[in-house]
């Protein structure tokens, strides 16, 4: 079969018309006629050059535990979203704790991140999924950014740590990262997943009963008391889930979830840009998680944590990270369940 190329594609465009720009619109939105632009596959590729290929894992955050519980909502943000997660009520949640970066075996105390995703179960079939990280901002602001940092903090073949140079390089052409390199060099780790604070760092749309919008950050703020990873733990590699499960035996714990409202002038658009720490923040109930499993067959497992699944009363912004989120999300998940059923075949 000949090769299809670009002139046989404007050849159907000419016989079929309106079905041929589509075609043509379509194979182009895939990135298919530019191989050289960056897609949700590249950004798959650059997670993997920097961590290896784990087969039936996710790409990032690879490894975490699943949680289950649920959410009390107090109604409080039912005057700022329609959506039916925010009316009184309780709702049952499925979640995942981790840690950033692709790989299942890495030891818990020597991942400067940890990230806390949620799926919101809601009446009439509609769902709530919510991707967060324990940091106050994003390295970068565009999907071209987030590469980028990815190629640069690819370890050496002679070190097994990133070259310093391109660090340096990385941050000089992208000097919106420079704040969080700062804030990562004297970031000290919570001593567990439970105390740590979670936020969207993407900003969202809410919009009420009215169809009036306003735009919106949240995070999960704990009930736990902050205390800093110990030494001891430092030699634990899987300290994180064995803490988790200490704790739950003695009882759920909890998080009160947190919107934060912009006001004219703030960045909506880009992650990377904290809020004014004087924006109005309301409390729209409390997370409460119960018991937790091991992922690989867990609740969450085969779960797409995609940040643009949203209920009816939130929608995205227009931060370029959102949609290239949703689209490295689905990469990663495609290539981990066709592992899972390919190992599952074998056996």
């Amino acid at each position: 079969m000949k090769k299809l190329t670009v002139r046989h594609l404007l050849l159907l465009l000419l016989v079929g018309g309106i079905p041929g720009v589509l075609l043509l619109l379509f194979i182009g939105a895939g990135g298919w006629l530019t191989p050289q632009r960056l897609s949700a596959q590249t950004l798959v590729q650059s997670l993997e050059q920097s961590s290896g290929v784990h087969p039936s894992f996710r790409r990032n955050h690879a490894k975490g535990v699943c949680v289950i519980g649920d959410f009390t909502s107090n109604g409080q943000l039912a005057s700022l979203s329609r959506a039916s997660v925010f009316r009184t009520g309780t709702y049952p949640v499925i979640g995942r704790l981790a840690i950033a970066g692709g790989n299942p075996h890495a030891p818990d105390y020597g991942v400067p991140v940890r990230s806390f995703a949620l799926e919101f179960q809601l009446p009439h079939g509609e769902q709530w999924r919510t991707g967060m990280n324990a940091l106050p901002f994003f390295a970068v602001s565009t999907p071209q950014g987030f590469y980028d940092q990815q190629i640069a903090s690819q370890p050496q073949a002679e070190t097994g740590k990133p070259d310093p140079q391109k660090i340096r390089a990385f941050m000089q052409a992208h000097p919106e990262s420079q704040a969080f390199y700062a804030w990562a060099k004297n970031h000290v780790l919570a001593a567990s997943w439970t105390q740590e604070s979670y936020n969207s760092l993407n900003a969202f749309r809410f919009t009420n009963a009215e169809g009036e919008s306003h735009f919106v950050r949240w995070g999960l703020v704990p009930h736990a008391l902050w205390q800093p990873i110990g030494a001891e733990q430092k030699q634990q590699p899987n300290y994180l889930q064995a803490e988790l499960q200490h704790q739950l035996d003695a009882g759920p714990v909890r998080w009160d979830l947190v919107v934060t409202l912009a006001e004219p002038g703030d960045k909506v658009n880009d992650a990377s840009q904290a809020w004014p720490a004087d924006r109005q923040r309301r409390v729209a109930g409390t997370l409460t998680i119960r018991q937790a499993h091991a992922q690989q067959g867990g609740r969450c497992n085969d779960i797409n944590y995609d940040p643009l699944i949203l209920p009816d009363g939130i929608s995205g912004s227009d931060d370029p990270l959102l949609a290239a989120r949703s689209a490295a999300y689905a990469r990663s998940f495609n290539l981990r369940t066709a592992e899972q059923a390919q190992q599952q075949e074998k056996n």
